[in-house]
């Protein structure tokens, strides 16, 4: 297999499965990771037929290293030259003061968002780095670059993406492996249910009275990073919606 292979993490929906389709359609053969199998099966259908591509599926659950390491070391030789890896696989839990916040929510958020992320980059990195070219794309927030009431420890584990993505920016200089930081705004997913475990009347009042974004909005920016010629390197993005200019600030329409 000559062609191109992007790694997605959290594939199987919002912004990972937006992912999925953009690059399957621009001709790249996909890895598509998460722990709902059943919805990771479905995609891939739908990206065989639509886009003639070669899709591989995987459930892994990001936090276990083991899995992580496991799960890439038995790719198959033609699957195992990644040239695009997307660190999506994320989420928040609850919106509660720091000191009303639970333990488990914050283990949850930090095992998925910061750890997961490292263990999928540490595993992936090195054959980058040895064939000399690839592109890490790392799906931060704009919450890591200002805090919001109840984001704490949440904020705080993308600012550490955000760090992260900063700090392989001086690792990776000269090996001809890039990083893109992409720190979105409010794209309407399933964050906000998970956020709310389940409540959906909760969770669409978030979106409603203006125009968010969409999975598609940062699959494009996402594609668009990765298919610059090797010399142009697209180091970060703040991409929200136009009603949006801060983590607090959003014109909405009186409903």
């Amino acid at each position: 297999m000559k062609h191109l292979i992007a790694l997605i993490t959290g594939a199987s929906s919002g912004i990972g499965e937006a992912c999925a389709h953009a690059f399957a359609q621009a001709g790249y053969h996909t890895i598509l990771w998460a722990r709902r199998s059943d919805r990771l099966q479905t995609l891939a259908d739908t990206l065989r037929s639509q886009y003639n591509v070669s899709v591989l599926t995987h459930t892994v659950d990001v936090r276990d290293r083991s899995q992580v390491e496991v799960t890439l070391g038995d790719l198959p030789a033609e699957w195992s030259n990644i040239s695009v890896l997307i660190n999506n696989a994320g989420l928040s839990r609850g919106l509660h003061p720091f000191h009303h916040g639970e333990h488990a929510d914050w283990e949850e958020m930090i095992d998925t968002n910061l750890k997961g992320l490292i263990y999928v980059s540490r595993a992936v990195l090195p054959g980058m780095v040895e064939r000399g070219s690839g592109t890490v794309i790392n799906i931060a927030s704009i919450a890591g670059l200002q805090p919001y009431p109840g984001g704490n420890v949440y904020s705080a584990t993308k600012a550490a993406v955000k760090m992260l993505s900063d700090s392989w920016q001086i690792d990776l200089n000269g090996t001809g492996v890039r990083v893109t930081n992409i720190d979105p705004g409010l794209v309407e997913t399933e964050f906000s249910d998970v956020r709310f475990r389940g409540d959906t009347d909760r969770a669409a009042t978030v979106y409603k009275g203006y125009q968010p974004l969409t999975g598609a909005d940062i699959a494009d920016v996402a594609l668009f990073a990765a298919t610059r010629p090797a010399h142009v390197s697209i180091q970060d993005v703040l991409i929200t919606p136009t009603a949006q200019a801060t983590t607090t600030l959003v014109r909405k329409e009186t409903l």
